[in-house]
């Protein structure tokens, strides 16, 4: 009886991702490589470009797997049984980096840099990350407004200044600036949300 040969199949999308993440994690962007990761998952460089076609394809999937599985614990965290402000600084406690080199937010910074070349399709794709992570923040202030737990403030202004603040101080923080600790820039987040929806 011969030996049936192994079908060599190609591992499903989201292991590929999830590999990608490690080793960006693990070794920086730097590291990253097709022919790397190819290894890492037991497939050719050749074979991931037929799937990916660019690395810039590949890091952008790459992100919206990440954002996909923070945007789960972000509605978890924003559906719980908790005063708005509570839920408003889990929010940023999620949003800012974990510290220099945070692997989410050096994917991000790149994704971003490389964006200025970026066709329509890929622009729309990282509009539509932004803009889950705006909706959610102004629901929660409008919630909150109508509480009467936070002042009367425009809720979709607010929240574009906040998350401006938050973008900034965040790229401080995943760049390793000096005086930009994630403890730091959590203080500062605290006091501009106490001046501006406080009272």
């Amino acid at each position: 009886m011969t030996p049936t040969k192994r079908r060599n199949i190609a591992p499903p999308r989201e292991s590929v991702l999830a590999a990608a993440m490690a080793t960006i994690a693990e070794r920086g962007l730097d590291g990253l490589t097709m022919a790397g990761l190819g290894r890492e998952v037991g497939m050719s460089s050749g074979h991931l470009l037929y799937y990916f076609r660019t690395k810039d394809e590949l890091l952008l999937q790459t992100l919206e797997w990440s954002e996909g599985r923070l945007g789960h614990e972000r509605s978890a965290l924003l559906s719980r049984q908790a005063s708005a402000r509570e839920r408003l600084d889990a929010y940023v406690d999620l949003y800012v980096p974990d510290g220099h080199r945070d692997p989410h937010w050096t994917l991000w910074l790149e994704v971003w840099n490389r964006s200025q070349n970026a066709d329509d399709d890929a622009r729309a794709r990282q509009a539509a990350i932004e803009g889950a992570w705006h909706r959610d923040l102004v629901a929660l202030l409008a919630e909150g407004i109508s509480r009467g737990e936070f002042r009367a403030v425009d809720p979709d202004r607010f929240a574009a200044r906040l998350r401006a603040l938050l973008d900034g101080f965040s790229v401080h923080v995943a760049v390793g600036i000096p005086g930009t600790s994630r403890d730091q820039v959590l203080a500062h987040v605290r006091e501009f949300v106490e001046d501006g929806l406080s009272g």
